[in-house]
């Protein structure tokens, strides 16, 4: 399946390369709302929010009402997902604050029984918060994005990173969200084409949908990524023209 993105930054929608320098810019919402109604998922992310500079919180919620989104950029607190949520998101995605604190539950690392657990401590993984954005919002509104850089899982609008792989990631965090989404800075909005051998890697990681992001630059590459059970989001090849919304 094809996600189409809508990236804001400073109350347009915008296309950056590896997340940084910016490539294409419009303000013609009505025309791009159009061109999207027919997908049953939009992707959109606020950069500012994401970036720490700022928010484009009217856009979304008009949006919101027009498509059927997820939602994402600098949600921190499970109160900001649901606000979004309540502003007609169908899902909300968490990326930076999963990653960065050590949690643990120290005395539950065995059940009641004495049975050993998988153990819930991890040097970089918030899981504590994990687990209360499953109990606040529910697994199903739920969707983790897992974006690396270098290999490494970039946080912070991708301006930092923490000592994490992707694998890794996904594989603690499985219990917690409905869809995992995963961008391929090193590659995002250069449109020369997604790794693919990236994708099949995290699919045998997960059960949980699977959506990967980052170079995409033609309709090949959404059908051989469906037809591993993964689903593609596209941006800069479909506001360049290059692949057909």
């Amino acid at each position: 399946m094809l996600i189409p993105s809508i990236d804001l930054m400073g109350g347009r929608i915008v296309q950056l390369v590896q997340g940084e320098k910016l490539k294409l810019a419009f303000d013609d919402f009505e025309y791009w709302i159009g061109r999207f109604e027919k997908y049953p998922m939009v992707q959109l992310i606020d950069l500012d929010a994401a970036m720490r500079q700022g928010e484009n919180t009217a856009l979304i919620e008009m949006i919101c009402k027009r498509l059927p989104c997820q939602v994402g950029g600098g949600l921190k607190t499970a109160a900001d997902g649901q606000r979004l949520l309540d502003a007609g998101a169908k899902r909300v995605i968490y990326g930076s604050s999963l990653f960065g604190g050590y949690t643990s539950h120290s005395s539950q690392d065995t059940a009641m029984n004495g049975a050993p657990q998988r153990s819930r401590r991890h040097k970089v993984i918030n899981l504590e918060f994990a687990e209360g954005l499953t109990k606040a919002l529910g697994e199903d509104a739920l969707c983790f994005s897992v974006d690396t850089k270098g290999g490494k899982v970039a946080v912070k609008g991708w301006k930092d990173s923490v000592d994490l792989t992707p694998e890794e990631a996904v594989t603690w965090l499985e219990d917690y969200c409905a869809a995992f989404l995963y961008t391929h800075v090193d590659t995002e909005g250069t449109m020369t084409g997604f790794p693919i051998d990236v994708a099949a890697i995290l699919r045998a990681c997960t059960a949980k949908q699977l959506i990967v992001a980052g170079g995409i630059k033609e309709a090949r590459e959404v059908e051989e990524l469906d037809a591993m059970g993964v689903d593609a989001v596209a941006g800069m090849a479909v506001y360049s023209g290059a692949m057909e919304a």
